[in-house]
């Protein structure tokens, strides 16, 4: 039975939008599958990993009856890449399998029953809805998720917190060594919510959501979160765990501050980065009147050094860190200079943007 007849570009960018989720290896089957459903004069797909659910459409125009069908979506995905650019392709369905027809090529793919997709439960009322531009949402997640924990036994760090406040949308990471933390303003909330999102869909957020004026809308329920934009719905479920008091690890009071060009540090700490030591990572700064030395060494007794005029005439400071995570915060800030505000050598390194009050960046210090 004929499912649709559609130039490969119109299915194939909504199928890429959803098949980012689907993992590679699955115990259960049918979750390598995305979800056909042909209604009316549009296709549904659909994803799932059993913690996020990804949904799009395409128009199809007038067609046949409505149908649905779960088949590969790396495989289909890989065949409509594989065609050239402005192909018409046909879908067709009958026992069990979906033939794919472009030209004079023909592929027949297994599918398993849509009954067997296992949907993301209804998460009933929402909590809390807020609307912003997508850009502004996508600025937010990148300052912050590159701080989220990768495979911690603390879970909840595995995860970005997303705190609704006032007229405040704050977003919030950290996996206990680094702590991002970031906000926007939206319309004002009745009541404080917050929820932990998880490291997946935080990442997969960030890579769908556009640069664009357009909106997205996020629902908060009790367990679920579901973000709508363009013709996506992404929804996944929460973190369950009470994430660390952010607030406690910000400092407030520090005395020491150096002002730098973003990018000649970048430059400096990669070119650093070359001989520091590949287990440890650490680099050492030294702060001395208008200057800041840079240095890194291994367990060859290699050493880089690297100097920077600064403005500075406090006390003289010699602190160390991991340079990793110098280098991600300066790879994803857009600004132009960073604050550096330092305590003492076993204090933490606050950095802020001198053209954003809204974000903070708390790196701790380590034994060099």
């Amino acid at each position: 039975m004929k499912l649709l007849q559609i130039e490969r570009d119109a299915l194939l960018k909504p199928l890429q939008a959803v098949t980012g989720i689907v993992e590679k290896r699955h115990t259960l089957p049918i979750l390598s599958n995305v979800l056909l459903e042909r209604k009316q004069d549009r296709l549904d797909l659909v994803a799932t990993d059993l913690e996020i659910q990804v949904s799009t459409r395409c128009e199809t125009g007038k067609g046949t009856a409505e149908q649905n069908l779960t088949v590969s979506a790396r495989k289909l995905q890989d065949i409509l890449r594989s065609l050239p650019d402005g192909t018409d392709v046909m879908l067709d369905s009958q026992n069990n399998r979906l033939q794919v027809k472009a030209g004079r090529s023909r592929f027949n793919l297994q599918t398993l029953p849509a009954a067997d997709f296992p949907l993301l439960g209804d998460p009933g009322a929402p909590l809390a809805k807020v609307t912003l531009r997508q850009k502004e949402l996508k600025a937010l997640l990148l300052l912050v998720q590159f701080s989220m924990a990768q495979q911690d036994i603390r879970y909840y760090l595995n995860g970005m917190l997303l705190v609704l406040e006032g007229e405040q949308i704050k977003v919030v990471a950290t996996d206990g060594h680094r702590l991002s933390y970031a906000s926007g303003t939206v319309a004002k909330q009745d009541e404080r919510r917050e929820v932990i999102l998880p490291r997946k869909a935080v990442l997969e957020l960030a890579r769908l959501l556009t640069e664009g004026e357009e909106d997205v809308h996020i629902e908060l329920y009790a367990t679920q979160v579901k973000f709508r934009f363009d013709a996506i719905e992404l929804t996944t479920k929460v973190i369950d765990g009470k994430f660390p008091d952010y607030t406690r690890v910000i400092p407030t009071n520090y005395q020491k501050h150096i002002v730098l060009d973003r990018l000649l540090l970048l430059q400096a700490l990669q070119r650093a980065a070359i001989l520091s030591n590949e287990k440890f990572r650490g680099v050492r700064w030294m702060l001395t009147g208008n200057s800041l030395r840079i240095s890194c060494t291994n367990n060859e007794q290699e050493e880089a050094q690297e100097e920077l005029e600064i403005d500075y005439s406090g006390e003289p400071l010699d602190v160390g860190f991991n340079i990793t995570y110098l280098l991600d915060v300066l790879t994803n800030v857009g600004s132009e200079r960073i604050d550096c505000a330092f305590g003492d050598a076993n204090s933490s390194m606050l950095i802020t943007l001198p053209d954003r009050s809204d974000y903070r960046y708390v790196v701790m210090p380590m034994r060099i």
